[in-house]
């Protein structure tokens, strides 16, 4: 697991470079390397500039684990200079974590729906609508790569509360 650079590193505040040759080695082996660090730190979602690269590459991992235990399961997918194409006119507020600014969660308005590009890792073009948890994780990975957080996202300061009390409220209550 590489280390998640935190909240205060200027490298989460850069916007990432586009990605021109996918099948590079190094590139690859990011991709690898972000896999095992989301699933090792129970995120749903990671973004290179999360660990320091600052490529337009994340990953969407959404699957249940103790930080996000009514996650949606899903196949790990690499996203590869991604793009948001459309989106729907609702919004919606819900409940956001980030691995790069632990302890804190925020309840961050969204789009409901999207409809996104990206290409894969191997370098095949994808389009695909994602809808509500999933929807929101792209949103937020997308967000690392303009070196935007969750936290600026925020309409309020009220709308923000530890994982402590998150876990207390949200998980162990249900």
């Amino acid at each position: 697991m590489t280390p998640i650079i935190e909240l205060g590193n200027p490298i989460l505040r850069q916007h990432a470079s586009l990605i021109d040759k996918i099948q590079d080695q190094d590139i690859q082996n990011l991709i690898e390397d972000l896999m095992a660090t989301v699933a090792q730190a129970n995120g749903v979602g990671i973004a290179a500039p999360q660990i320091a690269a600052s490529y337009r590459l994340f990953i969407v991992a959404s699957r249940p684990n103790p930080r996000y235990p009514h996650a949606p399961q899903m196949e790990p997918t690499a996203m590869i200079n991604p793009k948001i194409i459309g989106h729907s006119t609702e919004v919606v507020k819900g409940w956001e974590g980030c691995l790069s600014v632990p302890g804190i969660r925020g309840f961050v308005p969204r789009y409901q729906a999207i409809a996104v590009e990206y290409t894969d890792r191997n370098g095949k073009l994808q389009q695909q609508e994602l809808t509500d948890f999933v929807a929101r994780i792209f949103q937020h990975e997308y967000d690392h790569l303009d070196g935007i957080l969750f936290v600026d996202r925020l309409e309020s300061t009220q709308d923000m509360i530890t994982e402590q009390e998150y876990q207390q409220r949200f998980v162990n209550n249900t």
